[in-house]
């Protein structure tokens, strides 16, 4: 999913940039108060179920060390598993979302109300990520992550650097490019190849979408979702093309390998992640003590140098370390994002087409 370098007017730049791009940093501050937990309370296990590598070790253990609370982190590989999990009513405490799933978990009463009175730290948040119209007053979600995707290449194994999300289907790269099979990824990067937006739920523009990537799928192999990033099989050369996220990229460079993160022409696909209290919560007032924790300033500073993946928290931005905050694979220019979109939630016909286009895709050999 880093480079070092100055933060000055780059940094005021790169700001009014992923403020206005997207809708995330308003430069709040509020105070926070030190995590307590619940008077009389027994030893409690809060059950968090996210994707692999989302939450720093030391984040979980300073929680645990100051309220006793212990976490148990299972993680999953789709969000197609997430929500099933939910639906079928695993008692997890807490889990982590994409935006456009979460209005659909809200209507189906498989997530709890949020008591906002015990958030003493949700001034923190955003102002774009407030209010949201899928849920008012955050009554339901808290924002997470946030970041970008694109391409990551072995820029020493091709003769010039894509571009485009086009390049991924580029006959030159046959056979080694390497496919995460995600719908809330694949989805949107054909239609943003194809010159539609990444949100579209016209039939015909996802009927198109589907056929490029039977396309895609002739040339390249797929990637399982178990695997916390992609950079292994590009290490070997196995790949020497793939989409990936920030945290790839960082990663490679902190292992010296030649990889470079590109966010192509067309424009990035931006995703948010958020938390959620299922119905099934077995212990609601803990989870919500331990979200406002994830809203402190300086907890938010290290979910950042843990993921590499900004966090919607205002406050945490003069905490965090001047070389991340100056990283563009992090916080990427003006010029990087142009084009820019972030994946929202769609309506619920919409969605039904774009899931049953996906699942048909994949019963017919859209990969493992």
């Amino acid at each position: 999913m880093p480079n070092s370098g100055s933060v000055s007017s780059k940094r005021r730049n790169r700001t009014r940039v992923v403020c206005l791009c997207l809708c995330l940093l308003c430069w709040l501050s509020a105070a926070c108060r030190p995590a307590v937990a619940p008077a009389d309370a027994p030893a409690r296990t809060l059950t968090v179920y996210s994707w692999v590598n989302y939450l720093p070790q030391p984040v979980i253990d300073a929680f645990t060390a100051e309220t006793g609370i212990e976490i148990e982190y299972v993680t999953y590989e789709t969000q197609d598993e997430a929500i099933a999990a939910l639906r079928a009513g695993a008692d997890y405490d807490l889990v982590v979302l994409s935006i456009e799933y979460i209005p659909d978990m809200i209507a189906g009463g498989y997530v709890a109300p949020i008591a906002a009175q015990q958030l003493s730290n949700r001034n923190n948040i955003p102002a774009n990520f407030r209010d949201l119209a899928f849920d008012p007053g955050n009554l339901y979600a808290i924002p997470f992550h946030w970041g970008t995707t694109g391409l990551l290449v072995r820029t020493d194994l091709v003769d010039t650097l894509p571009s485009h999300w086009a390049d991924l289907w580029d006959p030159r790269y046959g056979g080694k490019v390497a496919v995460w099979p995600l719908q809330a990824a694949l989805l949107p990067i054909a239609l943003k190849k194809l010159g539609y937006s990444v949100n579209s739920e016209d039939p015909e523009q996802i009927e198109q979408a589907i056929a490029a990537l039977e396309e895609l799928r002739a040339h390249s192999f797929w990637f399982g979702n178990e695997n916390a990033t992609i950079v292994p099989v590009l290490a070997e050369g196995k790949a020497v093309l793939a989409y990936g996220w920030a945290y790839d990229a960082l990663l490679a460079q902190e292992e010296g390998l030649p990889i470079a993160y590109i966010l192509p022409e067309e424009g990035s696909v931006l995703w948010a992640d958020f938390w959620l209290i299922p119905a099934t919560s077995r212990y609601p007032e803990e989870a919500t003590l331990f979200l406002d924790f994830l809203l402190r300033p300086q907890i938010g500073a290290q979910l950042v140098a843990g993921s590499f993946y900004p966090v919607a928290n205002d406050a945490a931005l003069e905490h965090i370390d001047p070389a991340l905050l100056a990283n563009p694979v992090i916080f990427p220019p003006a010029e990087a994002l142009a084009g820019a979109e972030l994946t929202q939630p769609l309506s619920p016909a919409a969605q039904k087409l774009r899931n049953e286009a996906w699942n048909q895709f994949m019963r017919s050999g859209g990969g493992d």
